[in-house]
């Protein structure tokens, strides 16, 4: 199973999210239905690395840890930048915590 460590947001909006692309991070949301939304930064060299393109990605399981705070999420969008290799946003769907 993958891991990928993040940290929760506390600063939203547009001027936020791009403050945060400019440090080499990018928001991410972990929608569930049963517990609050959770609004999270990740680093951008992470997923840099693994192989974004592949249609496994999407039925991967992945551990994320927040805080200290571990989920098993899988990803339902990823947004890339339309010319560079970077990503702007992606939503997870939490499966269980």
């Amino acid at each position: 199973m993958l891991t990928i460590y993040g940290t929760k947001r506390i600063k939203f909006g547009t001027n936020a999210s791009r403050n945060l692309r400019l440090r080499d991070k990018f928001p991410a949301i972990v929608y569930c239905s049963s517990k609050p939304n959770l609004a999270i930064e990740l680093e951008q060299y992470v997923f840099l690395n693994m192989e974004i393109k592949k249609i496994d990605l999407y039925k991967t399981k992945i551990l994320l840890v927040i805080n200290d705070i571990e989920c098993i999420v899988q990803i339902k969008t990823i947004q890339r930048h339309v010319f560079k290799s970077k990503i702007l946003h992606i939503d997870f769907l939490r499966i269980s915590s």
